[in-house]
């Protein structure tokens, strides 16, 4: 039926030639001797299944009696003529000097050093229950103990040097805030430096008049307008600076 569906043309009568795409030559890379080697350098032989053939002893090297335990060196010459030390534990074969008595009256010298010595004090106890659980009196806290010290009430070295290096640093500090209020306090300006900066403002501002008259009569340009303005603005503040020392006899000068 697929036959029959499909529509006559003259081109079908011309047998076609099956097309074979182009395959080209077989990409091999450049790097492929390198990474072979690299990767047969980072591989660890016998890793897993161990070496491919084993070293079997030998029957007649088997394991002997004393084989393994560790060989002491040879003995030099010299310390073997050498004597061995002399134990203070007596030997087995020596006998004790038998017949030696002494003349010490023991009973007589007991007796006396009992008489001359002095009474053993008892240790002063506490007790705390009734069964008679007994605990030393010194360590109990029933005594003043520490009220008994030499250096009670004396103040230890550690508190005076860190109450010196405290007075220190809070004199440090104090000389340091004063010097600073003094550097920003403010400074009076004497008579003779307040008549000598007024004379330089007048001399400043006759100057500056002197420019101010020597402009020229009409102001036709924008640089002249410019320049008036900027004369007047300086004679402007030199005058009110006049005024103002004139006015305050005494005045301050801030530091910044």
């Amino acid at each position: 039926m697929a036959a029959l569906l499909v529509e006559e043309s003259i081109y079908n009568l011309i047998p076609r030639v099956p097309y074979k795409p182009f395959k080209g030559p077989r990409y091999v890379s450049k790097l492929n001797p390198y990474v072979k080697h690299t990767i047969q350098q980072s591989k660890s032989q016998w890793k897993t299944m161990g070496p491919a053939k084993v070293h079997v002893p030998s029957p007649k090297d088997f394991l002997q009696k004393h084989s393994k335990e560790p060989k002491l060196p040879k003995r030099k010459k010299d310390q073997a003529g050498k004597k061995p030390v002399k134990l203070s534990v007596p030997h087995r074969t020596d006998h004790p000097v038998m017949g030696v008595r002494s003349q010490k009256n023991f009973i007589n010298t007991n007796a006396a050093n009992v008489i001359m010595g002095v009474a053993k004090k008892p240790v002063p106890l506490s007790v705390d229950r009734y069964q008679g659980d007994k605990f030393l009196l010194e360590t109990s806290g029933l005594i003043p103990r520490y009220l008994k010290k030499k250096d009670y009430g004396i103040t230890p070295e550690y508190v005076i040097r860190r109450n010196e290096e405290a007075k220190r640093a809070q004199e440090a500090y104090d000389a340091y805030v004063k010097k600073t209020l003094q550097d920003r306090a403010m400074k009076r300006l004497s008579d003779e430096e307040r008549e000598e900066l007024l004379d330089g403002l007048k001399k400043n501002w006759e100057q500056v008049h002197q420019a101010f008259q020597s402009l020229s009569v009409e102001i036709d340009t924008l640089p002249k307008k410019l320049n008036k303005e900027r004369l007047e603005l300086q004679m402007k503040q030199l005058e009110h600076d006049i005024n103002t020392i004139e006015k305050h006899k005494v005045i301050y000068i801030a530091n910044k």
